[in-house]
């Protein structure tokens, strides 16, 4: 059953008076995708490369030809062994791989490119891509650094491309039903957002096994370093990436980002924040890491605070919490709730006590003659909530490229949309390591102390 929250239904439960009773309504999302539908001959197909196909490379691989006319042509990885895995998750024992991203630029063939590899090749990749003339889709964050963001909208607003950023909450039906509740006003006045996420295992503070076979004859070590100082050959490095700097984030670019591109969705923002604050270390993991296991960082958009808290040494389920003067949207992984307030006394003021005995009777025989409601006629405070699919379901967001690919219509998360939300994790960084707020100057396009 698909329901919409109307501005009347809103007005209906926001005049309801708390404290007479709570009564709940769950609605379950229908997300009618529109890859479940009958799609049209062979011109709709969309031809496709994958540039690695690692463990997200390799799960964007297998969802995106699980999708109606959708067909990879071509795979690229500097590790030989994810050549076979392409092809095994094809059934295409045949598929052409490579190691040379550069051969699926000039591979006719191939209309669009997945990208899936450490943050520190995102920017040259994604700017090849657009210069050959490929739309690409890159997993998030957009960037390494600020400055390779400005570079990377840059190429793409240059050569007409597509470029989709891999936040997939922003083609999620959850997010976007409550993005249409705060346009209806369910929010009132937005006071303050929290975001929180933690996981509490090795595997979730990415101290992953390297493959067992991995050595410099079936890896190109010298190109996957990229530009960064070059150091001997560390399978660590390799499947650990995002425990470095050099390389990676850190829980900024792989979790925070998730939680920044959904509420700038829900709110309707599309820019960076104005200031950001940050404090955090390496409280649990001290593996030789340099980047923070756990981040708390505070962002200010426009006049309002967002919260938002990372941790890995204690699992937390993906929350988030939007509160304003008229109630509180909380959003989870498969649902949101909406509880109303409404803002006024539901009781004489407690700050009386403090008038003399005369003043304070006349006082509160005032406020119940005013406001008590008649016996049977007390309103209900109704809460409301919605059941849906996974906020982090890739499939939507895959389909949406897709789609763009070939009507040309914009996608959700375009080159700017994730430069900014790549910029709320990069500042996060920043007032990190510099112990300060920083703040983002548009005109020299760099952040600032």
């Amino acid at each position: 059953m698909t329901s919409n929250f109307s501005r009347r239904r809103f007005l209906e439960i926001s005049a309801a008076v708390a404290g007479a009773g709570l009564a709940a309504k769950t609605i379950i999302l229908d997300p009618d995708p529109l890859y479940a539908l009958p799609q049209s001959g062979a011109a709709e197909q969309v031809r496709f490369g994958i540039i690695g196909i690692g463990m997200q490379g390799s799960g964007l691989l297998q969802n995106a030809i699980q999708l109606p006319g959708v067909e990879c042509v071509a795979a690229c990885d500097l590790y030989d062994g994810r050549h076979t895995l392409a092809r095994e998750i094809t059934n295409n024992p045949s598929l052409p791989v490579t190691r040379r991203y550069h051969d699926l630029l000039a591979n006719k063939e191939i209309e669009c490119l997945i990208a899936a590899v450490p943050d520190h090749w995102h920017k040259q990749i994604v700017v090849d891509a657009c210069n050959a003339g490929k739309d690409i889709y890159c997993e998030k964050p957009m960037s390494h650094t600020a400055a390779e963001g400005v570079d990377m909208y840059t190429a793409a607003q240059k050569n007409n491309r597509i470029v989709q950023i891999g936040s997939q909450r922003v083609s999620s039906v959850l997010c976007a039903k409550a993005k249409e509740m705060v346009a209806q006003g369910a929010l009132g006045d937005l006071m303050m957002v929290e975001g929180w996420l933690g996981r509490n295992d090795p595997t979730g503070a990415w101290e992953y096994p390297p493959p067992f076979d991995l050595s410099p004859q079936n890896l190109d070590w010298e190109t996957w370093q990229g530009t960064v100082p070059k150091i001997e050959f560390n399978p660590n490095k390799f499947a650990r990436w995002r425990c470095w700097r050099a390389y990676g984030t850190g829980v900024a670019g792989d979790l925070l980002v998730h939680l920044v591109s959904g509420m700038m969705f829900v709110l309707g923002i599309n820019e960076p924040p104005k200031r950001a604050m940050a404090m955090g270390g390496i409280l649990r993991w001290k593996d030789g890491r340099d980047m923070p296991d756990v981040h708390a960082a505070l962002f200010q958009y426009g006049d309002i605070p967002v919260y938002m808290r990372l941790n890995l040494g204690t699992e937390m389920p993906e929350t988030y919490r939007f509160q304003g003067s008229k109630g509180i949207i909380e959003l989870t992984e498969f649902g949101l709730s909406y509880t109303p307030q409404t803002g006024v006394d539901n009781s004489p003021s407690y700050y009386t006590v403090s008038f003399p005995k005369a003043m304070r009777e006349e006082y509160l025989n005032k406020w119940h003659e005013e406001h008590d409601p008649k016996p049977g006629k007390e309103p209900l405070f109704e809460a409301v909530s919605y059941k849906g699919n996974d906020f982090d379901d890739v499939k939507p967001h895959l389909w949406n490229f897709f789609r763009a690919v070939k009507t040309r219509k914009p996608v959700v998360e375009d080159a700017v949309f994730g430069h900014h939300a790549a910029l709320a994790c990069h500042m996060a960084n920043e007032a990190y390591f510099r112990n300060t707020a920083v703040t983002w100057d548009a005109t020299s396009k760099t952040i600032k102390s």
